[in-house]
């Protein structure tokens, strides 16, 4: 039997005026659900103290459940267990006159409370549901944040100066080459002189005689030849000199170029670190609602089902007291509330009028004893004034 009520105790129902197997039914489906609801609100305070700590997984997450699921179900067992008892004639014999009109505002506060568990703990627990779903969104999101920066942040900046820096590398390179590059034309056109002067002297030439004569046309091509030759080589010295002169720039440029470098690196990791933070509850939310907007049939319905099945759980203790207003269990409770207060009432009577007759005693009897008081006195009064007449009268017979 003790197992029996153990579900009717935690509605907070009394067993002994629970007399119908409908009642036991209901207030024991009473006890289920708020047994249920400690489970889900154990659950969810945890999921909400994680979603907090940004997913942190904290130990004690599971400590703040118990104290918030025994608050809630003790107002509900508060609800349940009430019975609006009508104390007002209790003399009469009819079931109307057994209970109060019921208050609409103690479920009210139920409810508003429900809909903020709703919020508060059941979207966690949707959260936890789709976490994958909502990794990879946030993923797509930060990737898309961190390219935005790329384009047009302190990183965009650094990348600019450094290829300016680069472009001054390039321009030096540039001028060096350019130098390179006369030695080396200069370097084929007297290679093609010199080639000229060879055919020349082998009658094959302008003049089409053998032989290089001193001051001839193939002397004159060969000394051109040289001479090419030798611009060639003060080119190649002037670009060495212009290089050897370059390298302090350079070597300033590249330390530039490097901490430049280093500064991206630095933004690039507070800018990761920075968006990759922007994944708590908040943003995992807006991330859950752009899912249930965006694809409503995959997620959306699925997620609203869930929703109102969670909160319906939250408000069905409630709910079933509500919609079993007046029920057997309620008269039973409500008619001997009103036998104990209507005996406490006519004992009540009684004590008063008892009083009222003591009063009506006393006060009778103290009336007696002032007039009994008022006729000693008169006597003592006489017998005195009688005593000093004898008095007066001997004394003057003596003299």
């Amino acid at each position: 039997m003790a197992a029996r009520d153990a579900l009717l105790k935690v509605a907070n129902v009394n067993p002994a005026s629970v007399r119908t197997h409908t009642d036991r039914a209901l207030y024991s489906s009473v006890g289920i659900f708020i047994l249920l609801y400690g489970v889900y609100a154990i659950v969810g305070a945890a999921s909400f103290v994680d979603a907090s700590s940004n997913y942190s997984h904290p130990w004690w997450q599971w400590l703040v459940g118990p104290p918030v699921a025994a608050a809630v179900i003790a107002y509900d067992r508060a609800v349940v267990g009430r019975v609006a008892v009508n104390y007002e004639r209790l003399d009469s014999t009819d079931p109307h006159h057994l209970l109060r009109r019921r208050t609409f505002g103690l479920y009210a506060g139920r409810m508003l409370l429900a809909l903020l568990f709703a919020v508060v703990i059941t979207e966690p627990l949707m959260l936890a549901r789709y976490k994958g779903e909502v990794d990879a969104y946030l993923g797509t999101v930060h990737n898309r944040q961190l390219a935005q920066l790329e384009h047009d942040g302190a990183i965009a900046t650094f990348q600019r100066q450094i290829d300016a820096l680069r472009a001054q590398d390039g321009a030096d390179d540039a001028a060096v080459a350019d130098l390179h590059k006369l030695a080396a034309d200069k370097r084929k056109e007297s290679a093609s002189t010199y080639d000229q002067a060879l055919a020349d002297s082998r009658a094959n030439g302008v003049t089409q005689r053998a032989g290089c004569p001193s001051g001839g046309y193939c002397d004159t091509l060969v000394q051109q030849s040289r001479s090419l030759m030798d611009e060639a080589t003060r080119l190649d010295g002037e670009a060495a000199a212009l290089r050897s002169s370059q390298e302090h720039g350079r070597q300033a440029r590249t330390a530039q170029v490097a901490d430049l470098m280093g500064q991206i690196a630095e933004q690039r990791s507070a800018n990761r670190t920075s968006v990759e933070a922007g994944a708590g509850f908040g943003a995992r939310t807006t991330a859950m609602w752009h899912l249930v907007t965006s694809d409503f049939w995959g997620f959306g319905f699925f997620y609203l089902g869930v929703a109102a099945l969670l909160v319906c759980l939250d408000c069905a203790a409630v709910w079933l007291k509500l919609v079993s207003y007046g029920n057997g269990y309620e008269r039973t409770e409500a008619r001997e509330a009103r036998r104990r207060e209507l005996s406490a009432t006519k004992r009540h009577e009684q004590e008063l009028r008892m009083a009222q007759s003591a009063r009506e005693l006393a006060g009778d009897g103290l009336e007696t004893v002032v007039a009994e008081r008022r006729l000693m006195d008169a006597a003592v009064a006489k017998a005195t004034e009688r005593l000093m007449a004898e008095l007066e009268d001997q004394t003057r017979l003596v003299r």
